[in-house]
């Protein structure tokens, strides 16, 4: 016998056909609406934040480093004359400018690999249930929170030239002393700048690894695998998401890196041997009175680190 019942696609079909919406698409419909509604006035302050603290200022950044801009006092004018290229061409040419790159890209062949792999490491080992496992995450966090002159006191006071590690290490201490060494100031600095912001980078890790799933871990044991292959075969992939954030993180920072050659080497000594853009820019645009030319070395900066930074991700994110 033919059921003459019409279904529920007949209905639906012969309703959107005259024009009669369906109740239960209207509804849908409606509670869409209201969600992105509600997530658009939860994302707008951050929109504007992000307006007012990077944008403007980019731009602004951008209209002066195409400029010849002095500071002035308020209330006067001077004019700020069209140069074009003029400060690109003042930085690309500016022998400085060039080591302070280099300086640069050296302190993140070190501090960038170092930051990835002991942190990880480190998160490894406190996520495991071990004694006292608070106190350690909280010691190594202490230093990131810690304002940098009371670190680099402890930093100098170990590395000075008549500092602890030298007294210890006697006639074999290096000559001259680690952060007056033209060769050894950046490599000190990264070294530095990874111990201090190292706390950061676990608690970061320490959290992704709460995703990955135990069950991962206890069908590698069950396969044969010690700690070390699963670290390597479930940890290492499980967290790749924030290896990829703590890649990013970390050059971005090193890439920004101001107040730690400014207070441990006098401001970038020596002979500029730890000067990096960002100091250069300050010595530039505010001690040297040229702020169009420290504005060309941000813009160019900028560029250097997104270049960086996305070559980072696409490295991090080949074994996904």
């Amino acid at each position: 016998m033919t059921n003459l019942r019409p279904t529920a696609t007949a209905t639906a079909t012969a309703g959107v056909a005259s024009g009669v919406r369906p109740q239960g698409e209207g509804a849908a419909t409606r509670h869409g609406r209201a969600r992105s509604r509600t997530g658009a006035l939860f994302v707008t302050p951050y929109v504007l934040f992000l307006l007012v603290v990077f944008a403007v200022p980019m731009v602004y950044t951008l209209w002066i480093s195409v400029h010849r801009f002095y500071f002035t006092a308020p209330g006067t004018d001077i004019d700020s004359p069209w140069v074009g290229l003029s400060n690109y061409r003042d930085v690309f040419t500016d022998p400085v400018v060039g080591r302070a790159f280099l300086n640069i890209a050296v302190f993140l062949v070190i501090n960038v690999p170092l930051t990835v792999i002991l942190a990880l490491v480190l998160a490894s080992a406190l996520n495991a249930k071990i004694r006292f496992r608070a106190f350690f995450r909280a010691a190594y966090y202490l230093p990131y929170i810690t304002a940098s002159v009371a670190l680099v006191a402890v930093w100098q006071f170990l590395f000075g030239t008549d500092g602890f590690v030298n007294n210890l290490l006697g006639p074999h201490a290096p000559d001259p002393s680690w952060l007056v060494n033209s060769h050894l100031a950046m490599p000190m600095i990264a070294v530095f700048v990874t111990w201090k912001q190292l706390g950061f980078f676990v608690m970061l890790y320490l959290a992704a690894l709460q995703n990955v799933g135990k069950e991962l871990y206890e069908a590698a044991s069950v396969d044969g695998a010690g700690r070390v292959r699963q670290f390597f075969a479930v940890t290492v992939p499980g967290v790749r998401p924030a290896t990829t954030l703590v890649l990013i993180y970390a050059i971005i920072t090193g890439a920004n890196l101001f107040s730690e050659p400014y207070l441990l080497t006098g401001g970038g000594g020596p002979d500029h041997a730890s000067t990096s853009p960002v100091l250069l820019m300050y010595q530039k645009g505010i001690e040297q009175g040229h702020p169009d030319f420290a504005a060309a070395l941000g813009v160019v900066l900028v560029g250097f680190v997104l270049l960086i930074s996305l070559a980072a991700r696409k490295i991090s994110e080949r074994g996904n």
